[in-house]
Formats: C-alpha cells, sequence, structure tokens
C-alpha cells in the first residue's frame, strides 16, 4: 500500500481533518507536525475516511497521531499496524503516538497495551499575566528586575527579518546547555530543537504561527512563538531568551501572553522528561495537565 508523501499542497486537507473535533493536545495541529519533517519522512493515506499519518526515520515507522475522522473502527486501526509491521525490522517499533484520553476506549482490547506518554501543561492565561498572590512571587521578582535593570523593546517577530538572529540567538542558547549538561540524549533534543525552529521560521506565515521578539540595546535576546490549537487555546511552541538576561524569560512569557486576548489558555507543551524543565512548568501553576498516550500492540 502505497503511502504519499506530505507536501505543501496537502495542507488544507491535513486541517480539514484536524479541525473535525475539538483538540486539547498541542500535536493535533499542523504547525507541530510540519516542524518534524526535517527529523522524519512524514507520509499520509486516506483509510475508511480517516487520515493516517507516518513519521518515518532510520529506526522505523510509526503514527504520530491515531487516525483522524470518524471514530475509526478497531479493523482501520488493525490495518494502520499492519503497515507499520510491513515497513519495519522491528515490530516492536510500530506504535500509535499522542493519543489523547477520550479516545482511549477504541484501544481497550486484549490486542493493545497503552501507556502515558507524557503530559502537557495547561494555564488560564489571566493568571500569567496578573501574576498575583503568594504562588507567582518568585515570578514577579525577576520580571520587575527586567523592567527596572534593561533599556528593552518587543515586538511582533518578522519571521524573514528576524530569522537569522534567532536563530544565532537559539544556537548560542543550545551551546550553554551542552555545557551544562553531559547527556548524549539530551544533548540530540537540543539538536532536534533547533532543526525544528528552523522550519517553522520557514512556514511562519503559511502555518499562522504568532510570536514576539525582544531587543535589550537594540539586539534580539529573546523570541517565543506558536500557534493556536484551538479557539480557546495556544500553544507556546518555542522560547529561547539569552540566560545572561536576568528576568527575560518571566518578561516574555507575561509579555507574550498579554497579547494573546482572544484565548482563555496557554498550552506549553510536555516537559520532555526533563526534571528541570517540569519544575519550571509546575511553577507557573498550571490548572491542568493533559495527558497524552502511546498504543502499541501486546
Amino acid at each position: 500500500m502505497k503511502l504519499n508523501k506530505l507536501s505543501p499542497k496537502d495542507f488544507s486537507l491535513f486541517n480539514k481533518f484536524l479541525s473535525l473535533k475539538r483538540h486539547n493536545l498541542s500535536n493535533y495541529a499542523l504547525a507541530n507536525i510540519l516542524i518534524w519533517k526535517g527529523l522524519f519522512e512524514i507520509s499520509w493515506i486516506i483509510l475508511d475516511n480517516n487520515l493516517c499519518i507516518f513519521f518515518k526515520d532510520s529506526c522505523g515507522t510509526f503514527m504520530y497521531l491515531p487516525p483522524l475522522g470518524c471514530r475509526p473502527s478497531r479493523g482501520l486501526i488493525e490495518e494502520t499496524f499492519k503497515i507499520m509491521d510491513g515497513l519495519n525490522k522491528n515490530r516492536s517499533f510500530s506504535r500509535i503516538d499522542n493519543v489523547e484520553e477520550y479516545d482511549l476506549s477504541l484501544f481497550y482490547t486484549p490486542v493493545y497495551k497503552v501507556r502515558l506518554k507524557s503530559n502537557e501543561y495547561l494555564y488560564e492565561r489571566e493568571r500569567i499575566v496578573s501574576l498575583k498572590g503568594k504562588r507567582f512571587k518568585s515570578k514577579r521578582g525577576p520580571y520587575n528586575y527586567f523592567l527596572n535593570h534593561y533599556k528593552f523593546s518587543c515586538r511582533p517577530l518578522n519571521p524573514h527579518r528576524d530569522k537569522t538572529d534567532c536563530l544565532n540567538l537559539s544556537r548560542r542558547w543550545l551551546e550553554a546547555r551542552k555545557k551544562d549538561n553531559s547527556d548524549i540524549l539530551y544533548r540530540y533534543m537540543l539538536e532536534d530543537s533547533f532543526n525544528c525552529q528552523k522550519i517553522a521560521f520557514d512556514y511562519y506565515k503559511q502555518l499562522s504561527f504568532l510570536g514576539h521578539a525582544v531587543k535589550v540595546n537594540g539586539k534580539i535576546k529573546g523570541y517565543t512563538l506558536g500557534f493556536e490549537i484551538n479557539k480557546d487555546t495556544f500553544c507556546v511552541l518555542f522560547e529561547i531568551t539569552d540566560r545572561r538576561v536576568k528576568g527575560i524569560s518571566q518578561f516574555i512569557f507575561r509579555h507574550f501572553s498579554s497579547q494573546l486576548n482572544n484565548y482563555k489558555q496557554i498550552n506549553v507543551m510536555d516537559d520532555s522528561g526533563l526534571d528541570n524543565l517540569k519544575r519550571v512548568k509546575l511553577s507557573y501553576r498550571p490548572f491542568k495537565l493533559i495527558p497524552s498516550y502511546t498504543v502499541l500492540k501486546k
């Protein structure tokens, strides 16, 4: 069975299927699919009126999302595993990632096993903007320090004008992180993130990204960008800052959130299994964790 490689002419088809029902996970947006095209070969096929999206790298092929469309049958799920098993030398690599909680009942059979993949952090936008109360005291301090000690300006990102400066900042941020952590997996994750950022800039307008840049003394020292998940929720995909500028991280997150007046909630994705990232995301007091699941065959 031949799979179709994802190309720009397919974007409208993907958006059609992604918008058939409301999703809360950041993975259910074309923006968060396409940014991986530098690391995976992305392909698709329509089966039983459902869009099935496959990712392939040197390890094998898996489904990035469960079938999108009308509620898929168990026969369709079995068909997608047959496709993956046919492509994978090691069938244990065959899996369906990023399954939302309300779709799990489809997989509660003796054939499949379900495991928690990650949790995404969801904040109330107004609380991030106000930073009121004792729970946000640790954020107000660095934020106010930035306001009082730096000459800065902030504006919406221009993907063409700002791309080089933002990616140079990101590369410096990445190298500094590498010096602090010798873990090989973490270093690979940093490089993966950098590749995704490059693609986000290339498709910035086409995928309706929104972002802001912060300049300190005339130079970009922080930038952030993201995309809409649903009419109530905006996802912050990247936030990169110069760690030598005290308080800029707290400033840019609050400032960007204040510009997203059309949304009630901010999704900052998962913590990639990193304890330090988990501590930071928990420190902003999420009101909800959104679970994402992986499904495999037993």
